[in-house]
């Protein structure tokens, strides 16, 4: 007998990240950030990257990126959680988490995430002469489309490869765990207060 062709919808990129977001315990991030990061200036109390944090603020300025490196970070969530009919990566400011996660790491670490960067603009002015920054949109999908596959085999792909995993990984929890990715994408709403909160059952065929 002919199997008919599976009829159901796709999920869409922006639902499988939403799915991934969940399932790594969105609903517990807010916290995880709160403790991870630390404030921007030493003499002040803790501060959640909630919309009152530095990070937001008119006169911010990175702290570990150079204005070429942030510039290209931003463009480069936004391709990964782009805006549709939500804001995107670059509306979350999720480029900013990312230079204050990076400016707290170790020094292995900020190294290797600087070191994909210059090859991902290397492999830019090798294919385009054109920095990143510079290409069209689908000519960055190009680029990055081969550094999507974890188990690719190019051995020159091995730095782009690892990179752009990890800057997913970054991308994804800074904006599932900003307000425009809680509360405009997920719709999270586990931090409402409530005045009132019954101990017992409402339902009449419950109350025997």
């Amino acid at each position: 007998m002919k199997t008919q062709p599976d009829q159901r919808p796709q999920p869409t990129r922006r639902a499988a990240l939403k799915t991934m977001a969940v399932g790594a315990g969105a609903a517990v991030g807010l916290p995880v950030i709160q403790s991870h990061v630390a404030p921007l200036n030493a003499e002040a109390p803790p501060n959640p990257v909630g919309a009152s944090h530095p990070i937001h603020g008119p006169n911010w300025k990175p702290k570990f990126f150079d204005d070429h490196q942030n510039q290209m970070v931003e463009t480069l969530t936004e391709l990964i959680i782009p805006t549709t009919d939500s804001p995107g990566a670059k509306a979350a400011q999720v480029n900013r988490f990312i230079d204050l996660w990076m400016n707290d790491e170790d020094a292995d670490k900020q190294r290797e995430f600087l070191e994909g960067l210059s090859w991902l603009d290397g492999r830019s002015l090798q294919l385009h002469r054109k920095p990143f920054t510079d290409l069209t949109t689908d000519e960055q999908t190009n680029i990055l489309r081969p550094l999507a596959d974890p188990d690719g085999q190019n051995p020159e792909d091995a730095i782009g490869i690892r990179f752009f995993q990890n800057l997913k990984d970054m991308t994804i929890f800074g904006y599932y765990t900003s307000e425009i990715g809680l509360e405009q994408d997920l719709h999270y709403v586990g931090d409402e207060y409530h005045n009132e909160f019954p101990g017992a059952c409402t339902h009449s065929e419950h109350q025997s």
